[in-house]
């Protein structure tokens, strides 16, 4: 594995162990699953190093690191960067209640409870302590084996470590010798690292160039471009010369840079786009589409010359607007596997998805005109989804441990949707949304709305207690409480 991500480009390996880990994890899984780091290191390195990749690439290893000898030894056994999380959570205060999940935490970490978070007694000084210590020890080790840098020491192991022979019996059935011969002490050169060529993407060879000067004067722009399947993250570098361009508090108005694409999309087309930037691709996209958006919008059709029916056909692939935070999302045909995941704020609108839409959506608004796969909504905690449910069969394809079903009634969920159906006809054109408009008040009976139980009940007695008079800030908590009472 580590190998074939090397040849496609990627600039740092992580090798995680079974040590360490979330804080919410079960026990079985924190002592009885997976493998320590040294292993995966070991046989990464050696891989990397035979195939004439290792210089390509940045190793870096974690799982419970605790001290300077465990970045010496692991240094010794290839790895270049290390990942520290356990110990500098301890050193904020954690006491390993493993409670993480369930907003309980004692010591005010791992909660947004405002009374236990009192309780919290951390200060950057103790991390910013821990890692010099840490790294104090390392220089200590590295002057006694006659290292002036960790660079130096990578892959060294033959030099400098020995198998401990105080093994438990269980240990003394692997052959641990074997595991430290042949490891080079090779380490990453950034003259030979994957050139992504940049510089020859469309972001920066054609939309900069048209779009900067516009963008300066605040003014309107359209671009007209083709675009294939190698073309990965299309409007991102666009996108973050938006961010970078906008003075503190600034936001453009919607859709000021307006991207024409024809053709087939690469990977995450559109990925965090800003407010401000409208991307349109007629053809169809890979998996990512619209990961991250971020204020941006996005739309997505098949070309007008095709004679296929737009809501019978995948016209994206998997995990679309992942983590998206905010914007629209207009897809004129069916979504592949998880769609939505992770949405906390975008409003999108696919025509059909596959299974686990929906999967720890938290917030935002998902129309979804079709047929979903199964596992709908697990794991829903926040936003609202409306699907068009015309065989009436969809509540088994929902998982409804955190969402109920209910039909769309009320004048504000009439409204919301009505509005959002247009917006899509007018993106896209989509002919299936402009039937429903056509006689949109009798195809109401075949919408289903899903709601998170807790996620309205607290919306509810938020509104309630603001009418009251207490702050925002103050209902929210109050809310909070009294779905978790003490």
């Amino acid at each position: 594995m580590a190998c074939g991500v090397a040849k496609a480009g990627a600039s740092v390996i992580l090798i995680s162990g079974y040590d360490g880990g979330t804080g919410a994890a079960g026990q079985s899984s924190i002592h009885h699953a997976g493998l320590p780091w040294e292993l995966g290191l070991i046989q990464s390195h050696k891989e990397l190093s035979a195939n004439g990749l290792r210089e390509q690439v940045i190793l870096e290893t974690d799982g419970k690191l605790m001290s300077g000898i465990d970045v010496a030894i692991a240094a010794l056994l290839g790895a270049e960067e290390f990942g520290f999380a356990t110990a500098p959570l301890v050193t904020m205060g954690c006491r390993m209640m493993r409670v993480c999940s369930l907003d309980t935490c004692p010591f005010g970490i791992a909660t947004q409870n405002e009374e236990l978070r009192k309780r919290f007694k951390g200060k950057p000084e103790y991390v910013m302590n821990f890692m010099r210590f840490t790294a104090e020890e390392l220089r200590e080790i590295m002057a006694e084996l006659g290292y002036r840098s960790v660079d130096e020491m990578v892959g060294q192991a033959a030099d400098c470590l020995e198998v401990d022979e105080s093994l438990l019996p269980r240990a003394e059935l692997a052959n641990i010798d074997e595991l430290l011969k042949g490891i080079q002490p090779l380490h990453h050169d950034p003259d030979k690292s994957y050139d992504f060529q940049l510089e020859q993407t469309l972001d920066v060879d054609v939309l900069l160039p048209v779009v900067k000067k516009n963008l300066r004067r605040r003014k309107p722009v359209k671009v007209d471009v083709e675009i294939s399947s190698t073309n990965r993250t299309f409007g991102t570098i666009l996108g973050s010369e938006i961010t970078k361009s906008l003075k503190p508090g600034e936001e453009l108005e919607d859709d000021l840079i307006t991207v024409h694409a024809k053709g087939g999309a690469g990977q995450s087309f559109g990925a965090f786009i800003p407010k401000g930037l409208r991307l349109e691709c007629e053809g169809d996209a890979n998996d990512y589409f619209g990961k991250g958006l971020s204020g941006g919008t996005l739309a997505i059709y098949p070309p007008k010359s095709e004679g296929f029916v737009p809501e019978d056909n995948v016209i994206i692939g998997n995990v679309a607007l992942y983590g998206a935070t905010k914007g629209r999302a207009y897809i004129n045909g069916k979504a592949g596997e998880r769609f939505c995941v992770r949405n906390s704020g975008a409003v999108a609108v696919a025509e059909g998805c596959g299974d686990h839409g929906l999967e720890y959506m938290t917030g935002g608004i998902a129309v979804v005109l079709g047929r979903t796969g199964k596992n709908f909504a697990a794991g829903m905690s926040g936003g609202i989804a409306y699907v068009l449910d015309v065989d009436h069969d969809l509540y088994l394809r929902v998982n409804q441990e955190l969402v109920d079903l209910e039909t769309v009634e009320s004048k504000q969920d009439i409204e919301t949707l009505e509005k959002i159906l247009k917006d899509h006809v007018q993106a896209t054109g989509s002919p299936l949304a402009k039937r429903l408009l056509k006689n949109y008040r009798n195809n109401l009976s075949d919408f289903k709305k899903i709601v998170p139980r807790d996620f309205w009940y607290i919306r509810n007695q938020i509104k309630e207690l603001e009418d009251k008079g207490y702050t925002p800030e103050e209902a929210s908590l109050e809310a909070f409480r009294m779905v978790h009472p003490k």
